[in-house]
């Protein structure tokens, strides 16, 4: 049997790709650009709201359907571009 990815324990680091404000559904990619969809709710300061292209950190757990996904959601304060 197969063993499926395995993520750090610890923060990570990406952008925010997509976010369905009417949904509340978005999706973060990681550094090595691996998505991870995320609920409204899993934004840390409690908005609701996030802009596409926002540099955060963020916690990956296991989710719904056996996919991981993105909690904890935070801003990287003064920084709006992708990563290096």
């Amino acid at each position: 049997m197969a063993a499926g990815p395995v993520f750090a324990l610890g923060p990570h680091v990406g952008w925010v790709v997509s976010f369905d404000v009417r949904r509340g559904l978005g999706t973060v990619s990681d550094q090595s650009g691996h998505p991870f969809e995320f609920h409204a709710t899993a934004i840390a300061d409690g908005t609701r709201d996030i802009s596409v292209g926002t540099f955060v950190t963020f916690m990956v757990s296991p989710g719904l359907l056996g996919r991981y996904e993105a909690r904890g959601l935070s801003v990287v304060v003064d920084s709006h571009q992708r990563p290096a």
